[in-house]
């Protein structure tokens, strides 16, 4: 089978890696040269390459099934194992802290030495689909026939538009973010985590992410809602400076004494949520010859960091139905079929969990009229510990969030009793707003 992939980010590289190893015939396109020998790795076309990201078991456990030559480079480039003591699951591996530069420079120099897998470097103008069935793409207005093409260019990519419907759930949540990356300085501690996996300060109006990377990196994520217009200046140095300075643990985490900047304030932009399935934009099921992975189906915010590990599933899955399908121009309808049940609802999570958030925010109060969504659930367990047992699936990502529906009735009696968590310690957006016009005054 001749396969070409639109994308040579994680995505299309594991999955091309898998399909060159079973001897099927790949090339992956993509516009970026890949990582030079000395200096930094722009990646361009990709938005969120330098931001804050997290690496759940679930990637490990694929490459450590399909590609283990590129866990062991990972490794050798620093990534580091993570152990979380989940409830009621005991002492599990919770993933790998690493960049997201370290871990697609992994990938990347790995594929160069898989036989039976090319990167071309080019720009698809489209896709070829006589009959309506794709054969094949046009990279740089030549014709690259193909048994199947794979759509891995990620959620802004725009080579399949003509031809598939677009997304039907999600869209902007009301959340904008900005991030930095640091490094301690040598012989110096991380500063305080919530979890092994992140810190997480959930403040009267706004939210602020610790994520630990490899060797001493890490980034500070500030997330606001949207239409508080005046901290999009959180983007300039000053401003940023100055809110670490004043939210007590981000000055512990950011004490010039203990780490310094590694980039710039990263703005990340308005965060968005979305599901596309295989649907044709003509109603069809699917398009024979062509399948969609990856953020190109599912795109969930950062603040769970579950986006790495929605896409290696993907792949994993979709490599079992290339397994078995004789015909690989088919295999995109059980492909979507299983995203819809596998996929579909942490997108849909995500979007009750963010819109809710936006809406407390700014100032409402829990809404006990619907279902709560699951990080208020997950709350709960500090007032009732009987939930906290039912949660590890959904914290694991082992189960889908209807796994939470038993407990859900025990945290809604939690916050009918008036209980409402606590807002971490800190100034208010209120407030944060003052330090931020003061800082660039």
């Amino acid at each position: 089978m001749r396969v070409a992939i639109i994308g040579a980010g994680p995505a299309g590289l594991f999955l091309g890696s898998a399909l060159a190893g079973r001897g099927h015939d790949v090339v992956a396109v993509d516009r970026d040269a890949g990582p030079p020998e000395d200096g930094d790795w722009r990646r361009p076309g990709v938005m969120q390459f330098h931001h804050a990201h997290a690496f759940r078991p679930q990637v490990a456990m694929a490459l450590e099934r399909e590609w283990p030559q590129a866990m062991e480079s990972w490794l050798a480039l620093g990534a580091e194992p993570i152990m979380l003591d989940v409830p009621g699951m005991g002492v599990v591996a919770a993933g790998h802290r690493s960049r997201r530069v370290t871990f697609e420079r992994a990938l990347r120099s790995t594929a160069d030495s898989v036989p039976g897998l090319a990167i071309r470097r080019g720009h698809v103008d489209g896709v070829m689909s006589p009959d309506g069935r794709v054969t094949g793409i046009v990279v740089d207005g030549t014709p690259l026939e193909a048994d199947l093409v794979v759509d891995a260019s990620g959620r802004s990519g725009r080579s399949v538009d003509a031809l598939r419907a677009p997304a039907s759930v999600g869209g902007p949540c009301g959340m904008a973010y900005v991030d930095r990356q640091y490094r301690l300085r040598d012989g110096a501690e991380p500063g305080p985590l919530t979890n092994p996996l992140a810190w997480q300060g959930d403040f009267d109006g706004y939210q602020v992410l610790v994520f630990p990377h490899e060797r001493g990196h890490f980034s500070v994520v500030l997330i606001r809602p949207t239409a508080d217009a005046a901290l999009k200046d959180l983007r300039h140095s000053a401003a940023f400076d100055a809110a670490c300075r004043v939210i007590p643990v981000l000055a512990a985490w950011t004490d010039p004494e203990r780490a310094e900047p590694v980039t710039d304030v990263l703005p990340g932009g308005p965060l968005r949520n979305g599901y596309r399935g295989q649907r044709a934009r003509d109603g069809r099921p699917c398009i024979p010859g062509l399948v969609s992975v990856g953020d190109a189906v599912a795109t969930t915010t950062p603040n769970f960091g579950r986006g790495m590990a929605t896409t290696f599933v993907q792949v994993r899955h979709l490599l079992a139905l290339l397994d078995e399908e004789t015909d690989p121009a088919l295999v995109g309808e059980p492909f979507d079929a299983w995203c819809a049940q596998a996929m579909l609802p942490w997108v849909a999570d995500h979007v009750a969990m963010d819109g809710d958030a936006v809406r407390r925010w700014e100032g409402a109060d829990v809404d006990l009229s619907r279902r709560l969504p699951s990080n208020l659930i997950l709350a709960a367990a500090e007032r009732d510990p009987a939930i906290g047992p039912a949660t590890g699936g959904y914290v694991s990502m082992l189960q889908v969030p209807s796994c939470l529906d038993p407990v859900e009735p025990l945290a809604r009696a939690v916050y009918e009793s008036g209980w409402r968590p606590a807002f971490t310690p800190g100034p208010t957006r209120a407030e944060l707003r003052e330090v931020v016009a003061a800082a660039l005054a």
